[in-house]
């Protein structure tokens, strides 16, 4: 039986610490002669040496003491790699246990596998300085600082029996999204879900300055974390065979304490679980580590000049090469390798075994038992009505009724994740369903909806958690949905840019499995007006996002409830995309029928019959809209230029995959030109009313042959205002529309038309400014049609 404390075994792990760290500086140095086998060469070094060394030893310390732990407790574990730049860590440890050459058998496990890792790193057609898609084990981004306690979070809620083992760099933990994901261990039921392991590695340095939590004393640090309520272990020196025994003592009290708080919590169910005082060990040892100790007459190791590159060898200044010699056999590698350049079966044996080993967690590659969602019938949901529009309904409260009872049908694989505001957001009925997941004290009646167990997690006041819970949650093959004020979501853009990233680089990798979509629900929309002001009001996460490659990015603009559920009902089960969801909260007019609606969905786009009189003739103006407000906006506008020019053809077309415009050279689903010019045929002029920025409008049509476009939309305009005056100020509500139609049609014979808009307007700004409220003519408006 294997005594995971004696002498013999610590000495085992300082051998495998020494060769995850000379694996570490090889992948920064060499292309050749990876075991120092011969003198070194200049061809032997890379021309320029790129990466980071200061947080590696100290991960590579981490990382084998989890690999004991796992050996000894049997773990479900996997690793998250918090420090931003530090991609040797998991790429070393996942060679030295077999798991990089099995799913890169070119990698091989001897010296000649040996060099091809060594030159691949930070090399054209290479791989990343930082943990990434091509790495395994992965979840987290490595240049993603701030958020990897959260997508570790997210990761373990429903899986009981996993541990996330997080690393958390002390720069990283100087963000505002790290600092606020310590308030995690408020969302995690011990019974339902399994525990978060955070490691905070204070090594005391970040690029060129000192970290602020290293420069507080243990005994503050204590005080911080016990107040946050974490049990706090320390760990600290700058010997190995000293902190091995020290280190070893701290994980088995942390993971005993994981154990001990999840058996106590499970002698009863979920919903009577309660909060856990979870243990974080917080590390120090030095920056750079185990590295040069000086270099001109500076300190390298314990400083931030062990950040990057510590010592300056490269292929044309080879001056100090004995330097770097010297550091690399100071692990002693022919004491690691054998004859072949594999390591010894001795130290190999310290490493978990097939799915145990980190690197190789199935969690880790897209689920532990990734199943799509069983949904609802959307036709039970649908809004029935005997014309467009005579209706009135509120789209996000119908999409709850939805979401209720998906929750019920699905128990254990869908959250919805948001930053307080599910009940502004007027998805009450999913609390039909389930309650807020809430493990701090619950004060009834003052809290509504808390308890230790549900599928909601929406508590916190912090976009970045709730995205960052989503993210884990859906990597780890689960599905949810992230809703969030519209303005608010650029909060989190640079988030959903790295989750993109994440996508497409994962899905270039044959061995990775698909993930689930990640599903965005923007509301509260700057042409609603919901008692914000102009602070509230930013749709540019629709340029942000379309921005990106299309394959693996949809952007839906449902106009009524209908739409919204048939949008839901397409896309909850997709993958390997981001999808965003523009949707309104607010009571408005109904008016496609869920067939209707389906056929949007499906195709994207479609000429709205019942609000064209073209008859398939070629029109005198295509009115197009996408989004809510554009599309009640539009219709209003054909109502005033039927009434006036009873004659003119009119051709509406509601938008609602607005990326299905785009060309199909660009984006892969985008439609044909013939498809295209069948709808906005190639010269007519179009007005075409949207929710976002305008630009992204020019440049889709700038690759089309109809160049007419002319774009009502955001204008970067606002105030507290009425929600019709915010159309206004932004020339998107129905008399601007309608003007510029008649203008585009007749030009200056417009028949005093443009006139009398412009009296409208003014009528308009008269009576808001008298009254606080916009026209009646405007809150009663119905739509007239062509009958």
């Amino acid at each position: 039986m294997t005594d995971y404390s004696s002498p013999a075994y610590f000495d085992l792990m300082h051998q495998y610490f020494n060769a995850a760290n000379y694996i570490s500086v090889g992948q920064l140095y060499l292309k050749d002669n990876p075991l120092l086998r011969r003198p070194l060469k200049s061809s032997d070094v890379k021309v320029h040496p790129i990466g980071h060394w200061g947080t590696i030893a100290g991960q590579n310390f981490i990382y084998t003491h989890l690999n004991r732990v796992i050996n000894k407790y049997d773990l479900n574990m996997f690793y998250i790699e918090g420090p931003g730049h530090g991609g040797q860590v998991m790429v070393s440890n996942s060679y030295l246990d077999g798991s990089y050459s099995e799913i890169y058998p070119e990698i091989s496990a001897d010296e000649t596998g040996m060099q091809k890792l060594f030159k691949q790193f930070s090399f054209p057609g290479g791989i990343a300085s930082h943990a990434a898609p091509e790495t395994p084990g992965s979840i987290h981004e490595g240049g993603e600082l701030g958020y990897s306690l959260s997508h570790g979070v997210g990761a373990i809620l429903d899986n009981p029996d996993v541990i996330a083992a997080v690393v958390i760099g002390d720069g990283e933990a100087e963000t505002g999204p790290l600092a606020a994901s310590w308030l995690s261990n408020v969302f995690i039921n011990p019974v339902k879900d399994g525990a978060v392991l955070p490691i905070l590695n204070l090594n005391g340095f970040k690029i060129s300055n000192p970290t602020i939590l290293a420069r507080k004393d243990d005994e503050h640090l204590k005080q911080y974390f016990q107040g946050l309520g974490w049990d706090p272990i320390f760990v600290s020196g700058t010997n190995p065979d000293k902190m091995n025994p020290e280190m070893a003592q701290a994980m088995d009290q942390a993971i005993e304490k994981i154990q001990a708080i999840q058996h106590a919590a499970r002698q009863n169910s979920a919903e009577d679980a309660k909060m856990g005082n979870w243990p974080v060990i917080i590390f120090r040892a030095p920056k750079g580590w185990t590295g040069p100790k000086t270099w001109d007459g500076q300190p390298i190791e314990d400083s931030f000049r062990a950040h990057q590159i510590p010592i300056p060898v490269d292929e044309n200044d080879m001056e100090h090469a004995d330097q770097l010699v010297s550091w690399l056999q100071s692990y002693h590698p022919d004491e690691l390798f054998d004859e072949k350049g594999t390591l010894k079966s001795q130290i190999k044996a310290l490493t978990p075994k097939g799915n145990k080993r980190m690197a190789m967690n199935p969690i880790t590659n897209g689920g532990l038992d990734p199943k799509p969602l069983n949904l609802p019938d959307v036709h039970n949901y649908q809004l029935q009505f005997d014309k467009p529009g005579s209706l009135i309904a509120q789209d996000m409260v119908e999409l709850g009724n939805y979401l209720r009872d998906l929750i019920k049908k699905n128990p254990d694989n869908f959250r919805f994740f948001g930053p307080d505001e599910t009940m502004s957001n007027r998805l009450m009925h999913m609390f039909e369903a389930s309650d807020r997941q809430w493990m701090e004290a619950i004060k009834k009646p003052n809290d509504e909806f808390e308890a230790p167990a549900g599928r909601i997690l929406d508590a916190q006041l912090s976009e970045h958690q709730a995205e960052g819970w989503l993210e884990g949650y859906t990597l780890t093959g689960r599905h949810g949905i992230f809703a969030s004020y519209e303005a608010f979501l650029r909060v989190v853009d640079s988030m959903l840019t790295q989750h993109f990233k994440w996508l497409r680089k994962a899905n270039e990798q044959p061995w990775r499995n698909k993930y689930p979509a990640l599903n965005v629900i923007s509301t509260s929309t700057s042409f609603q007006q919901d008692h914000n002001g102009y602070t509230h009001q930013d749709p540019g996460i629709i340029t942000h996002l379309a921005e990106k490659k299309p394959e693996y990015i949809r952007e839906y603009l449902p106009a009524d409830a209908n739409t919204l559920l048939a949008v839901a009902n397409h896309s909850l089960n997709d993958e390997e995309v981001i999808n965003l969801i523009i949707a309104s909260k607010q009571p408005r007019p109904q008016f496609y029928s869920m067939a209707e609606a389906e056929e949007l969905v499906n195709s994207g786009l479609k000429v709205i019959d019942w609000a064209s009189n073209d008859h398939g003739q070629k029109p005198d103006i295509v009115f197009a809209a996408a989004g809510t407000e554009p599309n009640m906006e539009a219709l209003a506008a054909i109502d005033l230029l039927h009434e006036q020019y009873p004659d003119m053809k009119l051709r509406f077309v509601n938008v609602v995959d607005l990326l299905k415009l785009q060309v199909p050279e660009q984006n892969p689903h985008g439609l044909s030109d013939e498809q295209f010019d069948a709808i906005f045929t190639t010269d007519t002029p179009i007005v075409f009313a949207f929710h976002g920025y305008e630009d992204i409008l020019r440049n889709i049509f700038y690759e089309r042959h109809n160049h007419q476009m002319y774009a009502h939309g955001y204008r970067e305009n606002g105030d507290i205002t009425t929600p019709f005056d915010m159309r206004v100020v932004n020339e998107l509500d129905r008399f601007h529309l309608a003007q510029h139609a008649a203008q585009l049609v007749y030009g200056t014979e417009d028949q005093g038309f443009s006139q009398k808009m412009d009296d409208k307007l003014q009528a308009h700004h008269d009576y808001i400014r008298e009254n606080g409220d916009d026209l009646p003519e405007v809150n009663n408006w119905q739509f007239k049609g062509f009958n």
